[in-house]
């Protein structure tokens, strides 16, 4: 699963009606509503500002509206669009200023996919990342035979020096068994891994 990192905007104009596709990194439903009523003013001056999103860690919230276009023509493509993509966290508005010719309902359909596929194809993402959080301590000469081998398992943790060295830290979950064993092996077993 991918997320989005950043805006993006792709416009076009199709049989005479612009199109203007934007897509916004979001976290919750409720940056949607947010956003959504900023489109609307923003753009107080088109003729639909049709939208579609889907967040959560695994695409579990989903939504769409038409905004006045016939019924199932153009958040429901848009969505459909998004949900076939792999990327969450992601709000995407097409604003439509009419330009005098009837699209029909098929011609709505594709030019909303059209949109939303335009924008995903200019829009920046990367890959979700689940992590698992650690805590353990071990000795200073344990430490400094850990810490060099660190960066090979993606982590790079907090440390803080008493009679031993206590480390917190956070790790790719991919990670997470063999780093375990790294740590059981280095320490000779003295080293127990907290796992949050």
């Amino acid at each position: 699963m991918r997320e989005l990192i950043e805006y993006a905007f792709v416009e076009l104009k199709i049989k005479n009606s612009r199109f203007l596709a934007e897509c916004f990194p979001i976290k919750t439903q409720a940056e949607v509503r947010e956003l959504l009523k900023a489109q609307k003013q923003k753009y107080a001056d088109s003729t639909h500002v049709v939208h579609a999103f889907v967040c959560g860690d695994s695409a579990e919230i989903l939504g769409c509206s038409d905004d006045g276009e016939p019924a199932g023509t153009a958040g429901k493509p848009a969505l459909a669009v998004l949900k076939g993509s792999g990327i969450t966290n992601i709000f995407v508005t097409i604003t439509r200023w009419f330009g005098g010719t009837l699209l029909g309902t098929g011609g709505l359909v594709k030019a909303y996919g059209d949109m939303t596929k335009a924008v995903l194809e200019v829009a920046k993402t990367e890959e979700i990342i689940e992590y698992s959080f650690y805590e353990f301590t071990c000795s200073y000469a344990d430490y400094e035979f850990l810490k060099r081998h660190f960066e090979r398992f993606q982590t790079s943790p907090q440390t803080e020096f008493g009679q031993s060295v206590r480390m917190i830290g956070k790790i790719p979950s991919i990670h997470k068994e063999a780093f375990s064993l790294f740590v059981k092996e280095a320490t000779k077993g003295t080293a127990l891994i907290r796992w949050e």
